[in-house]
C-alpha cells in the first residue's frame, strides 16, 4: 500500500541545489508528488517540502540519508501525515457570464471555508486552503460552473515537534532571524 511521506530539507540558499536534490529521486525512479521551496525564519536558509508516495518506509529512510549527504543540506526529516501539520492552496478562476449560473458566495464562504479573492467582469477567482482531498472535493463542487483555470500549490508543512528549525541547524552558522 502506498503511503504519503513528507520530506523537509533545510538548506543554504545555493544555486543548483534543487537539481542536486531532485536527481536523488530521479535516479531511484521515485515520482515527486509535490515540491515547495521557500525561505525560513532564518536568513540564508531555505526549506524544501517534498511529498512522495511509497510502499516501503525503509526505502524512504534510505532516501533521507542520501539527501543528508548533499553539500549545503543542513538538516533533513521524513514525516508521515499524522506527524505534521500541513496545507495546500488551490486557486480557481470561474466563469460568471451574464445570464449564467450565479456563484453562490455564501456557500463558498461558509460551507466550503473558501473565499473569493478577485472579482472580474465575467469571472471570479476563488481561493481554497486545505488538504489535497478537501481541495479536490471543492473542485468537484465548482464543476457546475465553467472552471477557466485551476492551479494548486504543493504542500507546506511543519512538524508537530516542540522544537523549531534553529534546534537542528549546525552551530557554525550565523543564523540571523529575518
Amino acid at each position: 500500500m502506498l503511503t504519503n511521506y513528507t520530506i523537509s530539507v533545510f538548506t543554504t540558499n545555493t544555486v543548483g541545489l534543487l537539481n542536486r536534490i531532485t536527481i536523488i529521486f530521479t535516479r531511484r525512479r521515485v515520482n515527486i508528488e509535490s515540491l515547495t521551496v521557500s525561505e525560513t525564519e532564518r536568513k540564508g536558509v531555505s526549506r524544501f517540502t517534498i511529498v512522495i508516495k511509497h510502499e516501503n518506509r525503509e526505502f524512504v529512510e534510505k532516501l533521507v540519508r542520501q539527501i543528508r549527504k548533499v553539500t549545503d543540506v543542513l538538516a533533513v526529516f521524513g514525516y508521515l501525515d499524522d506527524e505534521i501539520v500541513f496545507n495546500e492552496i488551490g486557486l480557481f478562476k470561474i466563469a460568471t457570464p451574464l445570464g449564467g449560473l450565479p456563484v453562490d458566495v455564501k456557500s463558498i464562504n461558509l460551507d466550503w471555508n473558501a473565499k473569493i479573492v478577485h472579482f472580474g467582469l465575467d469571472y471570479v477567482v476563488v481561493e481554497k486552503n486545505g488538504s489535497e482531498e478537501e481541495i479536490q472535493e471543492f473542485y468537484t463542487y465548482l464543476k457546475k460552473w465553467e472552471i477557466l483555470e485551476y492551479v494548486k500549490s504543493g504542500r507546506v508543512a511543519v512538524g508537530k515537534t516542540e522544537k523549531g528549525l534553529v534546534e537542528f541547524l549546525p552551530e557554525e552558522g550565523n543564523w540571523e532571524i529575518v
